[in-house]
């Protein structure tokens, strides 16, 4: 016990190789548009490359290295400008230098005295991002991911129409019935089911073609609730849904919720970003006006890096705290030195919580404002200028005129061009985004995302959100659709 556990020289001199392996490995070759996006392996030959098992004795650090690196190897490059699967890619230098102050500092972001920095920071982003919302108060916490702040918004909102929930639970409440559209995220279901409310209690209401939630249907499902003797208490409203890009309309949906006197959220998890540009901004018309809580992730548009999502309140009398705080004696103590209002780790469920506002301030701080609407603003160009690409080419259909960034659109090989009218048309075009997915994956040239949706079948959904992404890229991507689909 004389000295300590660790050899310090050592590892300090691990660090600084395996930096080297970030830096060249992940960072520079990861962005690199010559390399691959992925270098694919079925699982059972994956693990044996790896050697994942854990073993009784340790390894030398040159050893390690060499994993470092594999694991790198075999990783998919998010950052990679052809990487457009999911809504989240790119890799920001400024917002990934945040994220690596976060890990060396290893703190929890619940109280003042082990967080001081980034508990006032915390507090100065999320008032920005209120004030981009259009609210000059409030109140609100970063959550893990978009999933959690659409439940912390029920929870929140069960707690302010009925607080003696909190003691007394579901049982001692009416059956509660809330309500999304048909296109939200899946997470509104997975919130009813983890917080008791159930599954059979998330109305979901109809939606125009283009995947709007239609206000008058939403009015028919609260009257239908109300005749079944159940209490409607929450709309969940939908701005950037997942594989169309709708957005809501906020300000009959706010008509509504306000003659029934509901809880109004704004899921805009995806398009919340969309607020930063005085062009787009239009897009989420009403949100300002009365929305009780919204959901913002920028991780997803900003490239901020994940996770990043914000959990916004209107109500600033302190709803939060009241709804979640245990007032844990050996954490929360009243009698400290300072201003205990600063430890605000109890207005989450969460007790130990990732420092999550320091990359987003990092990038604000060097981007500004205008550069981050920037950002927003030339994802919806590089959407736009694909949309008229596809709309030139041959054997390339949109699904819809993208309203966000969302473009889908189907791939149709030459043996099934003029055969619209045969009857296993649709059964073999579903198979198609499949099969170029497959090659795609395997080549490793690139990566976007497929599904079907209602009555139609796969199509491709990419995403630009990467603001490396230049239009040779773009070219480079329809061109690799149709090369890998021609002869399907």
């Amino acid at each position: 016990l004389a000295r300590p556990g660790v050899d310090t020289a050592a590892g300090e001199e691990f660090l600084r190789a395996a930096m080297e392996v970030l830096l060249e490995d992940a960072v520079r070759k990861g962005t690199d548009v010559t390399q691959k996006v992925c270098e694919w392996q079925e699982p059972a030959e994956l693990r044996a490359l790896l050697d994942l098992e854990l073993r009784e004795r340790g390894e030398p650090g040159g050893r390690l290295l060499r994993r470092c690196r594999d694991l790198v190897r075999y990783s998919v490059k998010t950052g990679h400008p052809r990487f457009f699967n999911q809504l989240f890619s790119g890799l920001d230098h400024h917002a990934l230098a945040g994220r690596l102050l976060t890990e060396a500092l290893n703190t929890s972001q619940y109280t003042y005295e082990i967080a001081p920095v980034f508990v006032l920071m915390e507090d100065v982003v999320l008032a920005k991002l209120r004030e981009l919302v259009g609210w000059s108060g409030g109140d609100g916490i970063f959550a893990p991911g978009g999933s959690m702040s659409n439940m912390y918004a029920m929870n929140v909102a069960r707690f302010h129409r009925f607080p003696h929930s909190r003691q007394s639970g579901n049982w001692a409440l009416p059956r509660l019935v809330l309500f999304a559209s048909r296109e939200s995220h899946y997470s509104v279901l997975k919130g009813a089911a983890f917080l008791g409310i159930g599954t059979d209690n998330v109305r979901l209401v109809g939606t125009d073609d283009r995947g709007k939630m239609i206000p008058e249907e939403l009015e028919k499902e609260i009257e239908r609730a109300k005749t079944e003797g159940a209490q409607p208490f929450f709309v969940c409203a939908t701005c950037g849904t997942t594989v169309l890009g709708a957005f809501d309309p906020l300000g009959a949906i706010a008509d509504v919720c306000q003659r029934h006197s509901l809880w109004l959220h704004v899921d805009a998890a995806w398009g919340g970003s969309a607020l930063l540009s005085g062009k787009h901004r239009h897009l989420l018309a009403g949100i300002e006006r009365r929305a009780d809580s919204v959901a913002w992730n920028p991780h997803k548009m900003l490239t901020v890096g994940l996770q990043c999502s914000a959990f916004l309140l209107r109500d600033g009398s302190g709803l939060l705290q009241r709804c979640h705080a245990a007032g844990a004696t050996y954490l929360f103590q009243t009698d400290k030195f300072y201003d205990v209002t600063y430890d605000t780790g109890d207005k989450t469920p969460q007790c130990g919580r990732r420092v999550d506002c320091l990359k987003l301030w990092l990038l604000w701080k060097a981007a500004g404002t205008q550069g981050l609407a920037r950002r927003v603003e030339r994802a919806f160009a590089c959407t736009r200028y694909l949309a008229e690409q596809v709309k030139r080419r041959d054997g390339f259909q949109l699904v819809l005129e993208p309203e966000f960034v969302n473009l889908c659109f189907w791939f149709v090989p030459p043996s099934l061009r003029g055969r619209e009218g045969s009857p296993d048309y649709w059964l073999k075009l579903g198979k198609v985004a499949p099969a170029i997915k497959e090659r795609m994956m395997k080549k490793g040239s690139m990566m976007v995302g497929y599904q079907p949706h209602g009555a139609r079948v796969n199509f491709f959904r990419q995403i630009v959100t990467n603001p490396a992404v230049t239009k040779a890229d773009l070219d480079f991507f329809l061109d690799e659709i149709e090369r890998l689909g021609r002869d399907l």
